[in-house]
């Protein structure tokens, strides 16, 4: 799914597809170090703040056998697009307090999601 990030109606699609909204939408990812480092934590926040909920990345990094190299910085993002935390590179855990009162608080001071029409 590293290409997919950058289609937001596919994550809306995701979020908004079932009976009601996800709290949570994951993103495993391998993104190339160079495109990483431009977009990575850009679009992960867009993801968040457009579909209002919780995004969890799980992201490669590091150098491969191949000699590729992959951005890593595996995150949590709150609704609101602030990032929780994240973990650069490396092997290690990303651990961080999803708070769906939080979530519930963004959706009704910005009912943007509320509002739309299709």
């Amino acid at each position: 799914m590293c290409y997919d990030l950058r289609f937001p109606e596919l994550y809306r699609k995701l979020t908004y597809g079932g009976e009601r909204p996800l709290d949570l939408i994951s993103v495993p990812a391998a993104f190339t170090h160079t495109t990483g480092r431009a977009h990575w934590e850009l679009l992960l926040r867009a993801r968040a703040v457009e579909n209002q909920c919780h995004v969890l990345a799980a992201a490669q990094g590091g150098r491969h056998r191949n000699g590729r190299r992959t951005w890593g910085h595996s995150m949590i993002v709150d609704p609101w697009g602030e990032v929780l935390a994240v973990r650069d590179e490396g092997p290690g855990v990303v651990i961080a307090d999803i708070d769906p009162e939080r979530q519930r608080e963004v959706r009704l001071q910005l009912p943007a999601l509320a509002h739309r029409r299709l």
